[in-house]
C-alpha cells in the first residue's frame, strides 16, 4: 500500500512538472488518484476494475518489452548480415559471424533474399507497436494491424523493385544475390510493370511508380497504428535529429564582434528580476550563441540605443562564465579590439532600416527585456522565458533560411554569415570582416608543367579516370565525311500506309479466318509498319502457340498474300502475325541518316540497318556486336544491305578512325569501293590472298594485344586514349623489362624500353561471300575466322561475314557460336533459317531488305532495310576518291612464307620428299596441259591435296613458263600444248 501512495505523489509530480503539451490522457493517468480517494470504500467491484486495469497495464509492458526485443533482434541480425554465414541458401561449415548466431543468420538471409530492403519494415512495426504498448496504449482492431503489417512488408518490396526496375543507375552493391528488392520484390514489379505497360504504354512506368508509392504511404498507417499526434511526435524527432548537426556546424563557426552579437553585448537580467513582459528570467542556464544569434529581432532604429551599458544589479549578481568575454582573442579579432572589449562596454552600431522578417523564428521571440530603471527609450534585447529553453531542444517547425540536407557545410556558413553581414552593413564592419573566400574556398591546386596545351582535343575525365572523347570521332586533319545531297532525297508521296478502316476490316478478317481453323482468340491491337501489320492475337485459354504458328500458309493462302509470318509477343500474352500491306513502303537510306538517334548517337561504329515494323528507325554499334552473320539469297537484299552498313561507317569515321579489308570472292560486288582512303588493301577477289588477308588481321590482333599490354589498358578505346593523353603532355612512355639475370649474383636484370605512340584505328573485314572461299579453302579460312570471333573484339578488329548458302558446311557449329548477332534475309527453306537462326521464319519474309535481327543472341526484331542505289554508292566513292589517296599496307596480302627456288627447297628436303614432290608435280603437269586448265583449286580437287601444296606447284609451274601469271580477273592461260609434253616424255624416256 506504501508502494501505490509512494508511486501516486511521484506520478503527480512528473505530471506537474512536464509541460502541458507532454500531458496526455492514458490508462494509468488517474490509475493510484483513483485509489486513493477511494481507499476507504468496500465496494469489491471496484478493486475488481482497479486490478484488472493495473494487471493489463503491467501485461502491456511487459508485451511491449518483448516486441522491443524482437525489434532489436532482427535489426542486430541484419545489421550484422554475411552472405557467407551459413543459412538456407548457403551451406558452409565455418561458424557464422552474425551476432545472433546460427539462427540470426538464417533469419537475416532470408529477409534479405526475399524482402531485400523491405525488410526494415517488420523492425519499424514492431518499434511503433512497443511505443505504444510500454505508454499504456491498447492497439486498435490488432486484427486489422497484423493484415496491414504483413502486406506492407512485401509492398515495400515492390516499391524498391520498382524504382529498381524503372529508374537507372540503382544497381549498387548488395551483399545478396537477389538486388535490393529481394525476390518478391523483383518479382512483383515485373508482373505491375508488364501489367501497366501493356495497358498504357511508356506512361505504364509512370503509373507502377504511384502504385506502388500509394499502397506503402496506405499500410504504414495501419499497419503502425499510430494516432495523429503520435505520428506529429515522430515527425519533431526525425527534424530534431536533422537540426543537431546543423546546430554542431552553427555553433562550431566562430563569430566577428563586428558580424555577429557576441555573449557580451547581450543584456541578461538578474535572477528573478522583472522583466518587460513580467517574465521570470531563470538563472544558471547560459543562452548558446546559436540560440541566440538565430532568435534575434530586428530592431526598430528609432528606439534602438546607441550604446548599451551593464546594469547596476547584473554587474553585482553572481559571475557566471557566459557573463564574461572570452580571454583568448577570437582568429577574426584584432589585439587592440579585445583590450577595449575588456575594458569598456563596446559600442553597438546602429544598423540601417531593414523590413521585419517574416522568420518563424523572429515571430515567436516577442518578448523583449528592458531594464525599469532607465528612462524610455529601453534598450531592446530577446526576452528567452521557460518554453525558449524546452524548446530548444523540442522539434519545431523550421526556418525558411534553413539549409536543404543536400548541402554541404562550406555552402551552409556562407549563406549564413552573408545573411548576418546583411544584418549590420554598416562600413565599420564591412571593413573589419575579412573576406570570407580566405576561410571557406579551398586553395588552388598547383599547376603541373604536364597539362594538355590549349591545342589538344578536348577530352572529359570521369570520376574513375576514364577519358572521353566529346569531339566526333574525325580527326583533327580536317577530315569531313561525304555530303548527304550525295544520296537521293526519298520522294514526298512514299509514305502511303494503311487507312484505320483497312486495318480494322483486315483484323475482323483475320479473326474469322482463324474461327475457320479452330483458333478461338480476339485481336485487341494491331500496328501498322511500312512493309506488314503486326495483329496481336489474344488467343483463348487452351490454344497452344505452336497450333497458331503452323497455321502460317494456309492463313496466307487464305487472305492471298505473299507469306505470313507468326510469332509470340516476349512478355505477353499474346501472338504476334505479321501481314504484308496491300501497298509497300521503300525506307530510303538518307532518311536515317537525318534522324536525330543518328546525329546525336555515341557508337563506336554504327550501322544503318532500317526500321522495325513500327516504323521507327533502327541502329546497331558494330563494336559492342562484335561481329556480324548476314545470310539471304540472291534477291532478298543482301547486297543492298552490306552496301547501307558499309556506307553507314563511311559517312561517320575517318580514314584515320576506321579502316577497311573488303574481300569479294564473286569479283563484282565489293569492287566498286576500290580506290577509297579507308581500304588497307585493294578490294582482294582471289581466296589466296583472302587468306593470307585474314591470317595477316590475326596477326595484327596479336599485335595489337602486346601494344595494349605494355601500355596495361583493357581495349582499343582505352589504348587510344591514352596515346591521345600521352601525345597531348609531350611524355614518353616506357616500360621496365626483364631482360636476363645477373651472373655474379643471379638478380633479374631489367632495361628501359621506350613504348611506342602508334595510333590504332578500328579494322572492318567485310567478306561478301563466305561459301566460295570455304570451298576453295575450308580449314584455313575457318581457323582464321574463329580466332578473329574469338579474340579480335577488344583489339578493335570486327568481322561482317556474308553469305548466299546458310548451309551447315559454310556456317559450321563453331562459327555459328561464335557469331551471336545475325542478320537473315528471305531463304529458300525453314532449315536455313534455324541454321543462321536457330528458329523458321526467314523463310516467309518478302524479300527486298526485309530481314530479320537477332542481337547478341536475344529476341529476333524484324526489319526493313533501306534502298541505295547503284548510283549512289558511286557518287560517295566518287567523293571519298577526291578526299585523299588510299594508303596500302603490303603485308596485308603477302605470301606467309616467302618464295623459294625449287632447287633449294628439293635440297632442303631428304631424297625420299623430293622424289615424291617431283612425282606429284610431274601429275599436276600432266593434269593441267591435258585439261589446258590451271588454277590452284582445280589441282587441289583433282589431285586430293592440301591447298598450300597445291599453290606451291602452281607457282613452279608458272616459274617454269608452263603456264601464264594470272590477269586481273585472276585466270592463267596454260601455254604449253599437250604435243609439246608428249614430245618431252619422249626425250626424257
Amino acid at each position: 500500500m506504501f508502494r501505490v501512495v509512494f508511486r501516486s505523489k511521484i506520478t503527480q509530480k512528473l505530471r506537474a512538472f512536464l509541460p502541458s503539451s507532454s500531458r496526455r490522457p492514458h490508462i494509468q493517468q488517474d490509475l493510484h488518484s483513483d485509489y486513493n480517494a477511494n481507499m476507504d470504500t468496500s465496494n469489491a467491484d471496484w478493486h475488481d476494475s482497479y486490478l484488472s486495469r493495473l494487471l493489463s497495464a503491467r501485461f502491456m509492458e511487459i508485451l511491449g518489452l518483448v516486441l522491443l526485443i524482437c525489434a532489436v533482434g532482427i535489426a542486430a541480425s541484419l545489421l550484422s548480415f554475411n552472405p557467407h554465414d551459413p543459412s538456407f541458401n548457403t551451406a558452409t561449415g565455418t561458424q557464422p559471424t552474425n551476432l545472433l548466431g546460427r539462427g540470426g543468420a538464417t533469419l537475416a538471409d532470408s529477409l534479405i533474399q526475399w524482402l531485400g530492403l523491405g525488410s526494415i519494415m517488420p523492425v519499424l512495426i514492431l518499434l511503433a507497436w512497443t511505443w505504444r504498448l510500454v505508454r499504456h496504449h491498447n492497439l486498435d482492431k490488432p486484427l486489422i494491424r497484423f493484415i496491414a503489417a504483413f502486406l506492407l512488408c512485401p509492398a515495400g518490396a515492390l516499391f524498391v523493385g520498382t524504382f529498381q526496375l524503372v529508374v537507372p543507375g540503382l544497381d549498387v552493391a548488395w551483399p545478396a544475390s537477389s538486388g535490393l528488392s529481394g525476390q518478391v520484390g523483383v518479382s512483383l514489379a515485373h508482373r505491375l510493370l508488364n501489367v501497366m505497360t501493356a495497358e498504357m504504354g511508356s506512361m505504364g512506368n509512370l503509373v507502377a511508380i504511384i502504385i506502388a508509392s500509394l499502397l506503402v504511404v496506405l499500410l504504414i498507417p495501419f499497419a503502425m497504428g499510430l494516432h495523429s499526434h503520435e505520428w506529429r511526435s515522430v515527425a519533431y524527432g526525425i527534424v530534431t535529429l536533422v537540426r543537431w548537426p546543423l546546430r554542431a556546424l552553427r555553433q562550431r563557426q566562430p563569430n566577428h564582434p563586428s558580424q555577429a552579437p557576441s555573449d557580451q553585448h547581450l543584456y541578461r537580467p538578474q535572477a528573478g528580476g522583472p522583466t518587460r513582459n513580467g517574465a521570470i528570467a531563470t538563472t544558471g542556464n547560459s543562452l548558446p550563441s546559436g540560440f541566440l544569434r538565430r532568435n534575434l529581432v530586428r530592431q526598430d532604429p528609432r528606439i534602438l540605443p546607441t550604446s548599451l551599458e551593464t546594469p547596476s544589479h547584473l554587474a553585482a549578481s553572481p559571475a557566471h562564465p557566459w557573463m564574461h568575454p572570452p580571454q583568448s582573442p577570437s582568429p577574426w579579432q584584432q589585439p587592440h579590439e579585445n583590450e577595449a572589449s575588456s575594458s569598456n562596454p563596446p559600442k553597438v552600431p546602429q544598423p540601417e532600416p531593414v523590413e521585419k522578417p517574416t522568420n518563424p523564428y523572429g515571430e515567436k521571440l516577442a518578448h523583449i527585456y528592458r531594464d525599469s530603471d532607465r528612462p524610455a527609450p529601453q534598450p531592446i534585447v530577446p526576452t528567452v522565458d521557460e518554453d525558449d529553453f524546452e524548446n530548444e531542444d523540442t522539434p519545431s517547425t523550421p526556418p525558411q533560411h534553413t539549409s536543404k540536407p543536400s548541402e554541404g557545410a562550406a555552402d551552409f556558413l556562407k549563406r549564413f554569415i552573408s545573411r548576418t553581414r546583411e544584418d549590420d552593413p554598416s562600413p565599420a564592419t564591412q571593413q573589419a570582416a575579412p573576406p570570407l573566400s580566405n576561410y571557406l574556398t579551398p586553395p588552388p591546386p598547383e599547376t603541373s608543367a604536364q597539362q594538355p596545351s590549349p591545342t589538344t582535343p578536348p577530352i572529359r575525365t570521369n570520376s574513375v579516370g576514364k577519358v572521353t572523347e566529346v569531339a566526333p570521332p574525325y580527326p583533327a586533319s580536317g577530315w569531313l565525311p561525304p555530303s548527304l545531297d550525295l544520296l537521293n532525297p526519298p520522294p514526298a508521296s512514299h509514305l502511303v500506309g494503311p487507312s484505320e478502316e483497312s486495318l480494322k476490316a483486315n483484323a475482323q478478317l483475320l479473326e474469322s479466318v482463324l474461327r475457320d481453323y479452330g483458333v478461338q482468340g480476339t485481336i485487341n491491337e494491331y500496328r501498322a509498319g511500312p512493309v506488314v501489320t503486326l495483329y496481336e492475337l489474344e488467343p483463348a485459354p487452351g490454344v497452344r502457340s505452336s497450333r497458331v504458328i503452323g497455321l502460317a500458309d494456309d492463313i496466307a493462302r487464305t487472305l492471298a498474300v505473299l507469306s505470313v509470318r507468326i510469332a509470340t509477343v516476349p512478355g505477353r500474352n499474346a501472338i504476334g502475325i505479321e501481314v504484308p500491306n496491300s501497298t509497300r513502303e521503300t525506307v530510303y537510306f538518307p532518311e536515317l541518316l537525318h534522324s536525330d538517334e543518328w546525329k546525336n548517337g555515341k557508337s563506336k561504329l554504327p550501322l544503318a540497318l532500317g526500321k522495325d515494323i513500327a516504323g521507327e528507325p533502327v541502329y546497331a554499334d558494330l563494336a559492342k556486336m562484335p561481329h556480324l552473320l548476314v545470310a539471304g539469297t540472291t534477291g532478298s537484299g543482301k547486297s543492298v544491305g552490306i552496301n547501307a552498313m558499309i556506307l553507314s561507317l563511311l559517312y561517320r569515321l575517318s580514314p584515320e578512325d576506321c579502316r577497311l579489308i573488303m574481300i569479294d570472292p564473286k569479283i563484282l560486288e565489293l569492287s566498286v569501293y576500290d580506290g577509297i582512303p579507308h581500304l588497307m588493301t585493294p578490294v582482294v577477289t582471289e581466296p589466296p590472298k583472302a587468306v593470307s588477308a585474314l591470317k595477316w588481321a590475326v596477326q595484327e590482333m596479336d599485335r595489337r594485344y602486346r601494344l595494349m599490354a605494355d601500355h596495361q589498358v583493357r581495349n582499343i578505346s582505352g589504348y587510344n586514349d591514352r596515346i591521345r593523353r600521352l601525345k597531348a603532355s609531350g611524355k614518353t612512355p616506357t616500360r621496365r623489362v626483364q631482360t636476363g639475370f645477373d651472373p655474379e649474383t643471379g638478380r633479374p636484370v631489367f632495361d628501359e624500353h621506350r613504348l611506342t605512340l602508334e595510333h590504332l584505328p578500328y579494322i572492318v573485314i567485310v567478306i561478301d561471300e563466305m561459301a566460295d572461299l570455304m570451298m576453295v579453302a575450308g580449314k584455313e579460312i575457318e581457323s582464321s575466322v574463329l580466332r578473329l570471333a574469338q579474340k579480335a573484339r577488344a583489339a578493335g578488329v570486327h568481322v561482317i561475314m556474308a553469305t548466299q548458302r546458310p548451309s551447315v558446311d559454310v556456317i559450321t557449329g563453331t562459327i555459328k557460336a561464335n557469331f551471336p548477332t545475325r542478320i537473315s534475309f528471305q531463304v529458300t527453306n525453314k532449315y536455313d533459317s534455324r541454321t543462321i537462326l536457330g528458329e523458321q521464319g526467314a523463310e516467309q519474309l518478302l524479300g527486298r531488305g526485309d530481314m530479320l535481327f537477332m542481337q547478341g543472341g536475344s529476341r529476333i526484331t524484324r526489319v526493313h532495310g533501306p534502298f541505295i542505289s547503284d548510283e549512289e554508292v558511286e557518287a560517295v566513292v566518287a567523293d571519298l576518291r577526291t578526299k585523299g589517296e588510299p594508303v596500302y599496307n603490303a603485308d596485308v596480302t603477302a605470301d606467309e612464307e616467302p618464295e623459294e627456288s625449287a632447287p633449294s627447297r628439293s635440297n632442303s628436303k631428304s631424297n625420299s620428299d623430293s622424289d615424291g614432290n617431283s612425282d606429284l608435280y610431274q601429275q599436276a603437269v600432266e593434269l593441267v596441259v591435258r585439261e589446258q586448265r590451271a588454277s590452284t583449286s582445280f589441282v587441289q580437287r583433282h589431285l586430293s591435296i592440301g591447298y598450300n601444296r597445291a599453290a606451291n606447284v602452281i607457282d613452279q609451274m608458272e616459274r617454269e613458263g608452263i603456264i601464264s601469271s594470272a590477269n586481273h580477273v585472276g585466270r592463267r592461260n596454260v601455254l604449253m600444248s599437250r604435243s609439246e609434253l608428249e614430245d618431252s616424255e619422249d626425250e626424257e624416256t
